[in-house]
C-alpha cells in the first residue's frame, strides 16, 4: 500500500514538474520577450499602464506572424541578458545594438532599427562637440549598454545609470559633463519635455543597427527573420517607424 501511494505520488509529481515547464520560456504558442519598459519611445508604458513603443509593436507584430502569443518580461537593461540566459525569456526587444561581442554571445536578428549616436551636454556647455572631447570626463550611461562602451572608448569615465532620463538629471545637476546615446531616443525626449536644459552636442560619428536577441541554438532568429522580411515586404514596418518617428528608421 505504502509502495502504491509512493509511486503515485512520484508520477504526480512529475505530471507536475511537466506542466509548469510547459509553460515556461520555449513554449511553441508563447513567445516571452525581455524589454525595459523605461525606455521611450521603444519601450514604455503608455496612459493605460501598458507596455507600447516602437520595439513593442515591431516585436508583437513578429509574434502575429510566428502565431505566438507575445508575453512581457520586464527586466532593467543591465540584467537584461543574464535574463535570456537564465531562460526567462526568449527574446530581447530593447533596441540591442548589433556588434562583434554580441554575435559571438547571442543570436541576432536582421536589424530592424538604424540610428547614429549623438552626444548630450547641459545647453551651457561649450567644451564638448565631439568625441575627442569626452576624454577624462564622466558621462552617465547604462552599464552594460553599446553606448556606454562609446564613452569608454573615447576615454570617459563611466557613471553607471538605470536610464536616459536618469542620466539626463544627473547632466542638469551637475554631476556627470555628458552622455551618449542613440538620436532617436534624445530626439523624443526632447520633442515630448521640452527640456531646453540639454542639447546635442554632437554626434559620434557612426551608424548602429539594432537587432532581437535570442539564445545561441535556439533556432528562433530564423523564424523572427522571416516574419522581419514579411513585415518588411508589406509595409508594416515602415508604417510603425513613422508613426514614432516621423521617418522610415527601420532600415527598409
Amino acid at each position: 500500500m505504502r509502495r502504491t501511494f509512493l509511486v503515485a505520488a512520484a508520477a504526480l509529481l512529475s505530471a507536475v514538474m511537466l506542466v509548469g515547464c510547459s509553460g515556461g520560456s520555449g513554449s511553441t504558442t508563447t513567445l516571452r520577450v525581455g524589454t525595459e519598459g523605461t525606455y521611450s519611445p521603444f519601450s514604455y508604458q503608455g496612459p493605460d499602464g501598458q507596455l507600447t513603443g516602437y520595439d513593442i509593436e515591431v516585436v508583437q507584430a513578429v509574434g502575429a506572424r510566428l502565431g505566438r502569443t507575445v508575453e512581457f518580461v520586464q527586466t532593467p537593461w543591465d540584467a537584461i541578458f543574464a535574463g535570456l540566459q537564465a531562460q526567462r525569456f526568449d527574446l530581447v526587444a530593447n533596441q540591442v545594438t548589433i556588434n562583434d561581442e554580441r554575435r559571438a554571445r547571442y543570436d541576432l536578428s536582421e536589424p530592424y532599427t538604424v540610428s547614429e549616436g549623438v552626444i548630450v551636454t547641459r545647453a551651457d556647455n561649450s567644451d564638448i562637440s565631439g568625441l575627442a572631447d569626452l576624454r577624462g570626463r564622466t558621462t552617465a550611461q547604462s552599464a552594460t549598454s553599446n553606448w556606454a562602451d562609446v564613452a569608454r572608448e573615447a576615454g570617459a569615465d563611466v557613471e553607471a545609470v538605470e536610464g536616459f532620463v536618469q542620466a539626463v538629471q544627473l547632466l542638469k545637476d551637475g554631476r556627470v559633463d555628458a552622455t551618449v546615446n542613440d538620436t532617436l531616443a534624445v530626439g523624443e525626449y526632447q520633442q515630448t519635455t521640452g527640456d531646453t536644459g540639454v542639447k546635442v552636442a554632437g554626434t559620434t560619428g557612426d551608424t548602429s543597427e539594432q537587432a532581437f536577441a535570442a539564445r545561441q541554438g535556439s533556432g528562433l532568429i530564423e523564424e523572427v527573420n522571416r516574419a522581419l522580411a514579411e513585415l518588411r515586404a508589406d509595409g508594416t514596418l515602415t508604417r510603425i517607424s513613422e508613426k514614432y518617428f516621423g521617418s522610415d528608421v527601420s532600415g527598409s
